[in-house]
């Protein structure tokens, strides 16, 4: 596993709910392998290796709400006990030994969430099942939600949240969609600490050539937020229809040079679209950013604010550097 103490306690998106099927799910988190199944009482998170002889369990199949190994047949229980072991006769107790690693799991907002600080114990487990992750906006009823993603990037974590904050580049690398190069400035914003906690931007005014689909070019206003290391929103208001539109982005970290990027969007208005036209326009714009921070040099984000020449601009990446500081977050940073 990655060592990072910080994103292994945090709540990480691990899946799409729609993505979980009846066959267990591999995902990697943190360089950790972990199988995914759901049974009548829910979701589970497990490490992926039955605790016999090193197999696979995402190979095997989930009977009877129990997570089946496919090489012996061992069955586990959705707390990672091994219930059934058919190689024992019926009158012979299960070893105590015979339980796998179980991670704290949660299944909201269309998401599956994981939270790694479950390896430290069943009762660090117990404890992260009474949280719950936070996305704001996403149940909000006011709203129509979409679920986007999975779409991989070979980039690391940071670079992937910053370039969502980074409004600079929209004019250029989203030209024509979300700006025009001939009305690149950007006015001065501030950056303020919310008593939710959240990191929160000033709105920051911004020209875009259709931004409702009506083909009438104009101003909008762009807020920023950062909710977390692996997640962070903007919120898009439109001044002369009044209408709001939002994206909360939320990163799995899958490895040293991989990640896993996943989408929430919201609308308090009808677009005229299916979900599968918004997540198609998503995918669009997200494979116009894919290859400038798979390219960025170096791979992890610098967190020393003279490393790289900033501008009043980029108050919102600076800020998000410094909240990595200040978490102590050091995966995906340089």
């Amino acid at each position: 596993m990655i060592e990072d103490s910080v994103l292994q306690a945090e709540w990480i998106v691990a899946c799409a709910s729609r993505e979980l099927h009846e066959q267990p799910l591999q995902v990697t988190i943190l360089g950790e392998h972990v199988v995914l199944f759901r049974t009548a009482a829910g979701v589970h998170a497990f490490r992926d290796v039955c605790v016999h002889r090193g197999a696979t369990l995402s190979l095997g199949c989930v009977r009877d709400d129990q997570l089946v190994c496919p090489y012996h047949g061992w069955a586990y229980d959705g707390d990672g006990r091994c219930v059934h072991i058919p190689q024992l006769p019926s009158d012979q107790p299960i070893p105590t030994m015979a339980r796998v690693q179980r991670y704290a799991c949660i299944e909201s907002f269309g998401f599956v969430w994981v939270n790694l600080r479950g390896a430290e114990g069943e009762s660090s487990v117990r404890g992260a099942e009474g949280e719950r992750p936070q996305l704001p906006g996403g149940d909000d009823a006011a709203f129509r939600h979409v679920v986007w993603g999975p779409c991989k990037v070979r980039a690391k974590p940071p670079r992937i949240i910053e370039n969502f904050l980074d409004v600079g580049h929209l004019p250029f690398v989203h030209e024509g969609y979300l700006g025009v190069p001939t009305h690149a400035q950007i006015g001065d914003y501030r950056v303020t600490h919310g008593e939710d906690g959240v990191l929160r931007s000033g709105e920051i005014e911004m020209y875009q050539p259709d931004p409702d689909g009506t083909g009438q070019p104009r101003n909008v206003y762009y807020t920023y937020e950062i909710l977390g290391p692996l997640q962070v929103r903007f919120i898009k208001r439109d001044p002369l229809t009044a209408q709001r539109m939002a994206i909360v982005l939320c990163v799995r970290p899958d490895d040293e040079q991989s990640s896993t990027a996943y989408g929430l969007i919201s609308f308090d208005y009808d677009t005229g679209m299916t979900d599968e036209q918004i997540t198609d326009f998503q995918d669009m714009i997200f494979g116009q950013d894919k290859p400038i921070v798979e390219h960025q040099r170096p791979e992890g984000l610098p967190l020393d604010l003279q490393a790289e020449l900033s501008l009043k601009c980029d108050r919102v990446s600076i800020a998000y550097r410094k909240y990595l500081v200040e978490r102590g977050v050091t995966f995906g940073t340089a």
